[in-house]
């Protein structure tokens, strides 16, 4: 990190932000360290930070290109980069490719989404024209439909697919259930959302040939988080150095962990943006440091994913592993928490997916194996849970139940894709 970029970059945002101004308002002026500085509160700086009479930015907005984020809360905001900052993004994000498996010539199909103000599509295409090796840019989109998009690859020799693991998920089921072969697909790469066992599974199944790895880890908002670092565990990354300054803060005291496998919040600050600053900036997930190498670090996850049924808090970790615990065949392909409420309480409903009854991995289960499975997975649930259980027998909510569906009957997020965790029916009058 070079100490210089990072106090002229402090003294920038003082002198040129209204919020960085007060929020430092106590500060003495010559403060130059990171952890001398306050953690940014999301709360705060996406109330200054509004297309109008924005106080946040360090100048006018007369040079830049505006991106929807929905941050951390799913709430969309706006995101600005200049000209200038935008390359330095994606060319840094280009040179963790190469990390991630790009190889010179390499037939690259982008399926994140575009339009709509949205990021990925666009980054991710301009990451591949920055990147250090020569490939081939096939800007296919996340939305276009599977009956275009197979023949596409197929006519093309696409030799990688980048999306979101929800799209690639669902083009892979479809490919297991037409009996399409696309055998020149050797890497997926996914990104924008966590890749759990059981998708994988659904990967594998459909694409045989391909390694499955992380594209990067980087947001709208936050800005380049870490690159993929290769191995079998596409959750560790190793930070942006010198582009950012990745911390992992320790949930009670705030303090910055430096030990190995200690679970921590990730708190970022991006040294190139100086139009709107991000300085010690919650990026909404929570990591630990690896100690296999200078800046690894492991993602472990949404650091708020979950929800509150009647008294019991759960989070999709929970359910996750309640089915990797259980599912030893591999039948569920991808899970999903529904919350409902009828009858003055409210109520768990496990939406598991799977495949279609090919014979691979995650193929439909016959009737019997379903129910059995269902059972199973709710009681490991609830032994990790006993609150839920006891809160049933209390008759404060309803029993946890389990619906079978498709994956591309799974939820998503209309603009971006990704698969939403978390569903929430319960009226809200």
């Amino acid at each position: 990190m070079s100490a210089h970029l990072l106090s002229d970059l402090i003294r920038f945002a003082r002198h040129n932000s209204p919020f960085y101004r007060d929020l430092y308002a106590s500060l003495p002026p010559d403060t130059d360290r990171l952890t001398d500085l306050p953690v940014v509160d999301q709360d705060a700086f996406w109330a200054a930070n509004t297309p109008r009479d924005n106080r946040v930015l360090t100048g006018p907005l007369n040079e830049a290109t505006v991106y929807k984020t929905g941050g951390t809360t799913g709430s969309p905001k706006f995101s600005v980069y200049t000209r200038d900052e935008w390359r330095t993004f994606v060319t840094a994000f280009g040179q963790g490719l190469v990390d991630a498996g790009l190889r010179p010539g390499h037939r690259v199909a982008d399926l994140f989404y575009a339009g709509e103000l949205y990021a990925s599509f666009l980054f991710v295409l301009d990451s591949l024209a920055h990147a250090p090796v020569d490939n081939v840019r096939l800007p296919v989109g996340g939305a276009a439909p599977p009956e275009s998009t197979i023949p596409t690859l197929r006519d093309l020799s696409a030799q990688v697919l980048t999306g979101t693991s929800t799209t690639l998920c669902r083009l892979a089921e479809r490919v297991a259930a037409s009996g399409e072969r696309l055998d020149d697909v050797e890497l997926l790469l996914f990104g924008g959302e966590a890749l759990f066992e059981d998708q994988r599974r659904l990967l594998v199944g459909a694409f045989p040939r391909a390694e499955v790895r992380s594209v990067g880890y980087a947001s709208v908002d936050a800005g380049l988080l870490g690159r993929p670092v290769p191995g079998a565990d596409t959750r560790v990354h190793r930070a942006f150095t010198p582009y950012a300054v990745v911390e992992i803060l320790d949930d009670t005291t705030g303090e910055p962990i430096t030990e190995p496998g200690r679970p921590g919040r990730v708190v970022v600050t991006s040294l190139f943006r100086r139009l709107m600053p991000i300085i010690r900036y919650p990026a909404g997930d929570r990591a630990e440091w690896t100690g296999t190498g200078p800046g690894h670090f492991r993602i472990l996850g949404r650091a708020e994913e979950g929800v509150r049924v009647g008294p019991v808090a759960l989070y999709t970790r929970d359910v996750q592993d309640a089915v990797a615990a259980v599912d030893t065949a591999g039948l569920v392909v991808g899970t999903q928490l529904v919350v409902r409420r009828s009858e003055g309480r409210d109520g768990l409903v496990l939406r598991l997916a799977t495949a279609p009854g090919d014979g691979t991995p995650g193929a439909d289960p016959d009737p019997d194996a379903r129910r059995a499975l269902a059972a199973a997975v709710v009681a490991e649930l609830e032994s990790v849970r006993p609150l839920y259980p006891d809160s049933v027998r209390a008759g404060f909510v309803h029993p946890a139940t389990v619906e079978w569906v498709r994956h591309r009957d799974l939820a998503v997020n209309p603009r971006s894709g990704k698969l939403i965790r978390v569903l929430d029916e319960r009226p809200t009058a």
